[in-house]
């Protein structure tokens, strides 16, 4: 397939729903691309020769529609939207499978800049880093001010029982990833489930939120955060617990896992924690247990990798270092528990 017509990208299928469906949008002919980074589901750029817009699809071949589900995607971005939250204007959703062989949406296209590693990040100097890392807490303050009933997301999770729910979750997932003796991590999964907070009210929670899911833009604004697979109603500081696992610098040389922290400017954990307190009005004092919690989800998410790279199934480099990165997240989140 040439690569104006990536796998999973029918553009002619594509451009016949454009035209029934929006009329008078697309005026070229199509061309597309995939767009490197997503974890899970394809990220494709879609382009007219004066427009361009985004497709987003489920990975190529047998999925959990639970685990991919466009319509969700879709809904929290078109509710968002209109809000102060910054999120890409949704164009269309299809459930069509027979348009490009699974669910889809549209949105439209926005420049702007994903910043994955520490260099990339270095690269705006030590005040541009700062101002965007602290743009990041504060775009987060906006999302979870947003009520959920007035945007029409009421019914979009199932707040009561989260954070128990949630810790279940990925104790079923490390059983489902279990090839060895992890030291710690079953000491860990116990402990947070011991120490359980009382959640806040309900907000809506990204559920990924660090610096490579937004994209920033002039100013080093944060123009548009990307990747609502994950999110739901639920607990708003499990979003502010990932934010600040993914602040605290990893000396990981060679390793896949990378992290912005290490940036020159990059705000400490600390600050942003004081930041997102200032700014929500909420209480952050049990924001060790939600740390906590992200190191352990992250260490269930690089073991379930480091086995499938056991039984063969992972295809690309840096798959044979992530089973020794599993105790350093371990590690991290004992640590985090005992001094909260």
């Amino acid at each position: 397939m040439s690569p104006d017509h990536p796998p999973g990208l029918d553009l002619d299928r594509l451009r016949t729903l454009l035209d029934r469906e929006r009329p008078g949008l697309a005026r070229g002919p199509l061309t597309g691309r995939l767009i490197e980074g997503g974890r899970s589901n394809l990220t494709y750029e879609v382009a007219d020769g004066t427009s361009r817009w985004v497709v987003r699809r489920p990975p190529l071949g047998h999925v959990l529609a639970t685990a991919h589900d466009m319509r969700r995607e879709h809904r929290v971005i078109s509710a968002l939207h209109p809000t102060s939250v910054p999120v890409p204007r949704p164009v269309l959703l299809c459930e069509d499978e027979e348009v490009l062989g699974a669910p889809f949406y549209v949105m439209e296209f926005v420049a702007g800049t994903p910043y994955r590693t520490a260099d990339q990040l270095a690269a705006l100097g030590p005040e541009r880093t700062r101002e965007a890392v602290l743009g990041l807490v504060d775009t987060l303050v906006e999302l979870h001010a947003v009520d959920p009933a007035e945007v029409g997301l009421a019914d979009f999770g199932r707040p009561e029982g989260f954070l128990d729910r949630q810790l279940r979750r990925w104790g079923k997932q490390l059983d489902a990833s279990r090839s060895r003796d992890l030291a710690g991590i079953d000491e860990l999964h116990a402990a947070l489930g011991r120490s359980l907070p009382s959640s806040p009210a309900a907000t809506v929670v990204h559920g990924d939120y660090r610096l490579d899911n937004v994209l920033i833009g002039d100013g080093d604004r944060i123009k548009a955060i990307l990747d609502w697979e994950m999110s739901t109603l639920g607990d708003p500081l499990t979003d502010l617990g990932l934010l600040v696992m993914y602040s605290v610098p990893l000396e990981l040389p060679g390793s896949p896992i990378s992290t912005t922290a290490a940036a020159p400017g990059h705000p400490a954990p600390a600050e942003l924690v004081e930041r997102y307190a200032a700014r929500s009005g909420r209480d952050v004092t049990a924001v060790s247990w939600y740390t906590a919690f992200a190191w352990f989800k992250l260490a269930v998410i690089l073991e379930g990798i480091h086995y499938r790279y056991t039984l063969g199934q992972t295809v690309g480099r840096g798959f044979d270092r992530i089973g020794e990165l599993v105790p350093v997240f371990i590690d991290h989140g004992l640590t985090t528990l005992q001094e909260g």
